[in-house]
C-alpha cells in the first residue's frame, strides 16, 4: 500500500460549486484547487477558498508548470505558486508530466513529449529544481496523449516509474489519462496500472471523458464511465487507501449528482478493500 496519508475522497472546487459547499458544508473529505485561479493578491476567489480551507483540508493542482518544456523554468510563477501555498498550507503540490509552452507563449495545453532518455534527464533535474525551491516533494500526474512520437524509447509507465525514483518526487495517477491514453494509443490500460510503484503514489484522479470515432478526449464534461470505474477499483486494489478524487470542468451536473458520483466513488473502494484484504488471508 501507499506509505502516504490518505485524506479520503475529493472533489475539485470550481465556482459554480461555491455556493454549495459554503452553504451545504457537504460529506467531502476534501476539495483540490487549480492552483492558478487562486494565484493572486486578493479578490473573491481567495476570499472564499480561504472560507473553504477553515473546514476542509486543500490540495495545490496546477497546470502550467510545464515540466517537460525547453523554456527555462519560471520562477516567477513559481514564485507566486509558493506565495500561494504559504497563505493555505495545502497537503500538496501537483503537477503534469507535460509542456504548456515555449518562447514564453502559454499554449494552454498539456502536450507530450517522447518517452526517451534525453527527456527524462531533463524533467529529473527539472522537478528536483521545482521540488527545492517550494521545499517539499512535487507530486507529478501522467498526463492524457494524443499523439505519440517515433524516438521513443520506452512505454509510458516506464518513463514514470524512472522518473520518479530519479527525481524522488510523488506521483499523482489519474486513472482516466490512462484509460483516455491506452484506448488511443493501444497500450494495456490495466498493465500501466500495476507497472506503478505503489509507494510513490499520493494521489488518484478519476474523470468523464468524450468519445469520437478514432479518439478519446479528456474533457472532464461527463460522467465517469464504467470502463474507468473498473480500472479505479483496481487502483484502489493495488495502492490502497490513496487520497482519491472526481474531477469534472465542464457541463456542470447539480451538486447532488456530483456526490452521488462521490459516494459510488467511495462504494468501489470500499468492494476493493474488501477484495484486497481477502487476498491477504
Amino acid at each position: 500500500m501507499s506509505a502516504w496519508p490518505s485524506l479520503g475522497f475529493g472533489l475539485g472546487l470550481r465556482s459554480i460549486y461555491y455556493p454549495a459547499v459554503l452553504e451545504q458544508k457537504p460529506s467531502v473529505d476534501w476539495f483540490e484547487i487549480v492552483s492558478e485561479n487562486y494565484m493572486i493578491p486578493g479578490g473573491r476567489p481567495l476570499s472564499i477558498l480561504e472560507r473553504v480551507r477553515a473546514d476542509y483540508p486543500i490540495v495545490m493542482h496546477g497546470v502550467s508548470m510545464s515540466l517537460a518544456s525547453s523554456d527555462p523554468l519560471d520562477f516567477d510563477y513559481l514564485t507566486q505558486l509558493k506565495a500561494l501555498a504559504e497563505r493555505i498550507e495545502p497537503a500538496w503540490i501537483s503537477d503534469h508530466l507535460a509542456w504548456t509552452g515555449v518562447d514564453g507563449v502559454n499554449l494552454h495545453d498539456l502536450l507530450p513529449i517522447p518517452y526517451i532518455r534525453e527527456a527524462l534527464d531533463h524533467v529529473v533535474e527539472r522537478i528536483r529544481r521545482v521540488q527545492d525551491f517550494l521545499g517539499r516533494r512535487l507530486v507529478v500526474e501522467n498526463a492524457s496523449t494524443y499523439a505519440t512520437f517515433r524516438d521513443s524509447e520506452m512505454e509510458e509507465w516506464e518513463f514514470v516509474r524512472e522518473m520518479a525514483e530519479r527525481a524522488d518526487c510523488l506521483l499523482l495517477l489519474d486513472v482516466n489519462n490512462v484509460f483516455v491514453s491506452g484506448f488511443n494509443h493501444g497500450f494495456d490500460a490495466a498493465r500501466f496500472i500495476e507497472s506503478i510503484p505503489v509507494e510513490r503514489v499520493a494521489q488518484l484522479h478519476v474523470a468523464g471523458h468524450t468519445t469520437y470515432e478514432t479518439r478519446k478526449i479528456d474533457t472532464h464534461d461527463q460522467p465517469v464511465c464504467d470502463e474507468v470505474w473498473t480500472l479505479f477499483e483496481q487502483a484502489r486494489h493495488r495502492f490502497g487507501d490513496v487520497s482519491a478524487m472526481i474531477e469534472r470542468d465542464d457541463n456542470f451536473p447539480p451538486f447532488d449528482e456530483l456526490l452521488a458520483e462521490l459516494w459510488r466513488m467511495r462504494d468501489i473502494a470500499a468492494r476493493a478493500d474488501a477484495g484486497r484484504s481477502r487476498s491477504a488471508t
